[in-house]
């Protein structure tokens, strides 16, 4: 999950509607009708067969279902099987800033084989992302590079050019956002979920929600509770609403030491001589040459092959967070050290960490999280303080999860506040979760899991990574998905699942 923190202007919830432009739906709002959708092949020689897009129009602002309205692209692949259809699935990225659209690219054909035609395939990209309606900050190249978003601190753990940055940032986006970039929030995007729904002509929804995706999906099993069939949480965060955002990041930093030891042991395997990527000659050894070889680069960055962006300390830093996400990252990343630490040698950049994020994306990955929810109000020597803290504990996140960011300076309060999790609904929810998960670790995940209660049955998976299903998973987690997507079989209780 992607987050980004002293609100410099505390807005009451009334004065941010005038502020804003957007303000909370009442009762007296008159839903707008359900627009009819009109389909047409999907651009681009990479979508699977039959992949359909169509343009979804949805309010600016809720509370004024007939003003100003903006485009969400959605997508869906009609079922090959009428006969075996049961209903319609909805795929939910992850982010915020993941297109549902390009998601449906790449698991459209393994849905199909794997559900065998019981469902329409949908998604969407949500306001601010892809073909939908986006918005720009108009950020300076350098603010939008990954390693600058993410708030790495410097050299020796200072945080004095994160605060300029985050302060830089969050006043581009006040001054060029518009309101369009104040409507990109979980609550609006559970909305378009919905008002999507309506244009299917759908009674229900099932949903496979990813990362972010699940917060998404379970905000809008708790505020459409009614409308859910079949809801597949797969690799979830902490929803407290005072932990939104701000704890997902925090607890990457105990995720990124969980989820190491897997690389380790690769990197230090006999097999790695074969390819020449055999980083160490115990597993024990390859976290402290890591770390050594970020701080050396932090003091002397390497010209890399992409001219004018060097691999510096937090380039690796990132670098390897990445490469967490899936066992087969490991290998570009040893070799990523390899080049590094070989002074004949240029280090050939990963292509995220080569060039500057596109404005509209960047503004997306910070509105979202900022206009989620209000950020501590605190003064910098405190994030200097858990900067330093977190870099002690969790040597291989260096400070970063913990660090300042845009929110702190953001000039608009939330609209409204987080959705609270609960179980009040059906018991139609199943989940799934990573042992060693380096961007939603199980903890977090058990947190969600709690405020479920009897709605939801967990299944962990003994696996590394993030995003299990049809992804990093094992074939055990697999099969428990795909028979409750199917059969609506869940486990009788959480369970574990070996392999």
């Amino acid at each position: 999950m992607t987050t980004y923190p002293k609100q410099a202007l505390l807005l009451t919830l009334a004065a941010a509607s005038v502020a804003t432009g957007l303000t909370t739906p009442t009762a007296a709002a008159a839903p707008a009708a359900a627009p009819q959708l009109g389909w047409h092949a999907c651009a681009g020689p990479d979508a699977p067969a039959g992949q359909e897009c169509a343009e979804l129009p949805v309010p600016l602002d809720y509370a004024d279902p007939d003003g100003r309205q903006l485009t969400v692209a959605v997508s869906r692949i009609r079922s090959d099987r009428p006969e075996a259809r049961r209903g319609t699935l909805l795929v939910l990225p992850g982010g915020p800033g993941g297109s549902g659209i390009q998601r449906l690219k790449q698991k459209g054909d393994a849905l199909r084989r794997e559900l065998g035609g019981a469902y329409d395939l949908v998604a969407f990209d949500p306001r601010g992302v892809g073909a939908s309606t986006t918005a720009t900050c108009g950020l300076a190249p350098e603010d939008r590079y990954l390693t600058s978003l993410r708030s790495w601190p410097g050299p020796n753990g200072e945080i004095t050019e994160n605060v300029a940055r985050s302060r830089r940032i969050a006043e581009a986006c006040a001054l060029g956002g518009g309101p369009e970039l104040r409507s990109f929030t979980t609550a609006n995007q559970v909305r378009d979920m919905d008002r999507f729904r309506e244009a299917l002509g759908e009674r229900k929804l099932s949903a496979w929600g990813t990362s972010y995706g699940t917060y998404v999906g379970a905000v809008y099993a708790q505020k459409y509770p009614q409308r859910t069939d079949r809801w597949v949480l797969d690799s979830s965060g902490d929803p407290d609403p005072k932990r939104v955002a701000r704890g997902w990041l925090a607890n990457m930093s105990q995720g990124a030491a969980d989820r190491f030891p897997d690389l380790a042991a690769w990197a230090a395997h006999p097999d790695r001589d074969a390819d020449g990527l055999r980083l160490a000659g115990r597993p024990e050894e390859v976290e402290p040459l890591v770390v050594s070889l970020a701080a050396a680069l932090d003091r002397a960055p390497r010209e890399s092959t992409t001219p004018g962006v060097p691999l510096t300390g937090n380039g690796l830093r990132q670098a390897l967070q990445n490469a967490l996400y899936s066992d087969s990252a490991f290998a570009p990343f040893a070799r990523l050290v390899k080049e590094a630490a070989d002074p004949a040698k240029q280090p050939v950049l990963p292509r995220e960490l080569a060039q500057p994020i596109p404005d509209p994306d960047a503004a997306l990955m910070v509105a979202v999280i900022c206009n989620d929810v209000a950020w501590p109000d605190a003064p910098t020597a405190s994030y200097q303080r858990a900067v330093d803290a977190d870099r002690a504990r969790h040597p291989l996140t260096a400070g970063m999860p913990v660090n300042v960011l845009p929110c702190s300076f953001w000039k608009d309060a939330p609209a409204q506040q987080p959705t609270r999790i609960t179980d009040d609904g059906p018991s139609n929810i199943l989940m799934l979760q990573s042992r060693r998960d380096p961007a939603t670790p199980l903890f977090g995940g058990l947190k969600m899991r709690e405020a479920l209660g009897d709605r939801a049955r967990l299944v962990t998976v003994e696996q590394g990574g993030h995003g299990l299903y049809l992804g990093n998973g094992n074939a055990c987690g697999n099969r428990a998905v795909t028979q409750f997507l199917t059969t609506g079989r869940r486990p009788a209780r959480d369970t574990d699942c070996g392999n």
